[in-house]
């Protein structure tokens, strides 16, 4: 048995037209991989100097909810700050309607203080703010209502309707191992999720990020398990040059995974307890997809 995997979908690795981006979620649907993800940020300042944006995330989703039927979705993950956060439970429901109950709704403080700058948002306190916005999210999605009185955020009687599809609302993931991110989030989401280049793109990194994790969850209350852990997975296929456009690695950048390896890596994944993966992949084309599908296929299979 093997863990859930899903792949990332284009970021800023190149430009990638709208029609490519939805024919790359179409082939991991058909190459039977679990779920599509999208990374919510503005803008990058790239190696040369140049500067390079995604899609909208909130909108991407609901085109690709549109146009997939089985897979799951979700935002890797979403940044509270790029909206108030009344609305972005009512992006959030929106989308998991659009789905059929299909997004897993992965939030986070963000990072990227360019981006904020650039785009007029506040940048300080961040977790504080994550704080706030992530009680108004939460309460909404799962209980369709909301009043808090905050620093930050106020919403009185605030009423989100329609609810989600999914009972109970769309399952929350935490994007951060920081560990105040985890003590205000660790009480309440169904999973957590660590970036490749936080715990080395590893299974022994990973399983020590676990571990971590784990005694947090359980300080919070929650039950060994509980808390599905996910992570990122850094993948190199033939023709991969560096993830932006072949910028060079260093001696901080940890290896990718061959793709002749990734089986053997998700089998180490799954035993370090990971539930749940997400395949970064190098390059990312549509034949990239169908490859890592294939593995998956015959990992299943076999």
């Amino acid at each position: 048995m093997v863990c859930r995997v899903g792949v990332q979908l284009p970021e800023v690795e190149r430009a990638v037209p709208w029609p490519e981006v939805a024919a790359m979620a179409r082939a991991a649907e058909h190459a039977g991989l679990d779920s599509i993800w999208l990374g919510d940020h503005l803008l990058y300042d790239l190696p040369g100097g140049q500067v390079r944006g995604p899609w909208e995330v909130w909108t991407a989703l609901a085109a690709l909810a549109a146009v997939t039927e089985r897979v799951e979705l979700g935002p890797l993950v979403a940044s509270t700050s790029f909206h108030a956060p009344a609305m972005l439970a009512k992006l959030a429901a929106t989308v998991d309607a659009i789905s059929g109950g299909r997004l897993v709704l992965g939030l986070g403080a963000g990072w990227n203080q360019r981006e904020y700058t650039a785009y007029g948002f506040p940048y300080d306190n961040r977790v504080s703010r994550f704080e706030e916005a992530f009680t108004i999210i939460r309460e909404l999605v799962r209980t369709g209502a909301s009043t808090v009185h905050g620093r930050y955020y106020d919403v009185t009687d605030c009423v989100l309707d329609p609810r989600p599809v999914r009972p109970g609302g769309p399952p929350l993931m935490l994007g951060s191992i920081g560990p105040r991110m985890m003590r205000i989030a660790l009480p309440h989401v169904d999973s957590w999720n660590v970036w490749w280049s936080d715990y080395g793109n590893s299974a022994d990194g990973f399983a020590a990020v676990r571990n971590r994790v784990e005694q947090a969850a359980a300080e919070a209350g929650r039950a060994p398990g509980e808390v599905e852990a996910t992570a990122a997975v850094f993948v190199q296929l033939p023709g991969g040059e560096g993830r932006l456009m072949g910028e060079p690695y260093d001696e901080r950048t940890p290896d990718p995974v061959p793709v002749a390896d990734l089986a053997t890596h998700l089998q180490a994944m799954t035993a370090a307890g990971a539930a749940h993966v997400q395949l970064v992949l190098d390059p990312i084309t549509i034949e990239s997809v169908e490859t890592v599908g294939e593995v998956v296929r015959e990992l299943r299979e076999g």
